[in-house]
């Protein structure tokens, strides 16, 4: 679908403004011009250890040409991915270029990822942007695909061989910062708390770098690390390696995790009735990290705006087909969400709205 980008007379404004109301979908009218984003970008790019760059990013006004690009997701089994999703179907949409998404299944499925890209490459695509399930299992892939078209590397951070772009933050200040966070509410010296750390699936792009500024941040903190359960982000898994380690610890203080692991052990703990006796902080924000946070389930979470980061990808893979690509690497700046600013934060930037779905193909 194109958007043709054109002042519309004030009774047609007028008129989607009441349509979209009264269909409750999503806004009708197309966006006169791109906004500007603010972003953080590193130099050289790729390379998390130089201090970033608070940048204004202005993305393209349109696409020259319908481009077709495909976007490889590790998986769409918790809103995170789904509001990756939803940024990317936006953009391209404005943009005026086609889009096909596929996704894994979850981070262990590393075979069908590449079969997946294989595939989408072979049909034609003239850029690619993954969302790696493994920073280096795909390396040898990406550098084949480079030869051809545009690899951009999206949310999940991913060996720099063959990468054109990023669009992404260091995944070490998410688990850095919601760290921060318990350290300020428990500092060294003050009385120890038990804590469980479920980082997420062993070999994911992205769980070695929470996992690294976590443990750096809470070394600052009266926590005990009591229990650490590793897992696959699937609501069942994690509710399995919840219930394993509260019957292995019932004197647990806080549960520390991601955001599927938050949201599961909101629901278990009240079915427990330990609701206000056991703690829940979050690595990463999500709808029901957000519900969490409102009612005073989950403490806080920090939010890389994955909204965001999906549209920003978009915009880079046209870019490098265009050859209007001069920022490499860009991302939203992390922001922590607790009760004290939740109702201000844009939300727009972190989470899809309700009636979004999965969507898979843009024409």
């Amino acid at each position: 679908m194109t958007f043709v980008r054109k002042p519309l007379p004030r009774f047609s404004v007028l008129l989607a403004l009441i349509s979209g109301l009264l269909l409750g979908g999503p806004g009708l009218l197309p966006q006169a011009e791109a906004e500007t984003w603010q972003l953080q970008s590193w130099v050289p790019p790729f390379d998390y250890q130089s201090e970033p760059q608070t940048i204004a990013y202005t993305p393209l006004k349109t696409a020259s040409r319908k481009w077709r690009l495909c976007a490889s997701y590790p998986h769409l089994k918790d809103s995170y991915w789904l509001s990756v999703n939803y940024g990317m179907v936006e953009e391209a949409r404005r943009l005026g270029v086609a889009l096909r998404v596929v996704e894994a299944g979850g981070y262990p499925n590393l075979d069908r990822q590449i079969a997946q890209i294989e595939e989408c490459v072979a049909a034609g695509a003239d850029a690619l942007i993954v969302g790696p399930v493994s920073y280096s299992g795909l390396t040898n892939l990406v550098a084949q695909v480079a030869q051809h078209i545009p690899v951009i590397a999206a949310v999940n951070d991913i060996d720099n061989r063959g990468i054109t772009a990023k669009s992404a933050v260091p995944w070490t200040d998410m688990g850095g910062s919601i760290g921060a966070y318990f350290a300020r509410i428990h500092p060294k010296g003050s009385p120890p708390v038990k804590v469980a750390w479920f980082p997420g699936p062993k070999g994911a792009g992205w769980v070695r770098f929470v996992e690294t500024g976590f443990r750096a941040a809470i070394a600052g903190s009266s926590a005990e690390v009591v229990a650490t359960k590793w897992g696959d982000t699937g609501t069942e898994i994690q509710l399995i390696l919840i219930e394993e380690m509260l019957e292995e610890h019932p004197d647990i203080d806080y549960i520390v995790g991601s955001a599927v692991t938050a949201g599961a052990a909101v629901s278990l703990l009240r079915a427990r009735g330990l609701t206000g006796k056991i703690q829940v902080l979050a690595d990463y924000f999500t709808h029901a990290v957000y519900r969490g946070i409102k009612r005073d389930k989950i403490l806080a979470a920090p939010t890389d705006a994955p909204v965001l980061q999906g549209r920003l990808a978009i915009d880079q893979a046209v870019r490098a087909l265009e050859g209007k690509l001069e920022i490499l690497h860009a991302g939203p700046r992390i922001r922590i969400i607790d009760q004290g600013n939740i109702e201000t934060m844009d939300l727009e930037a972190s989470v899809a709205p309700a009636w979004f779905t999965p969507t898979f193909t843009v024409e």
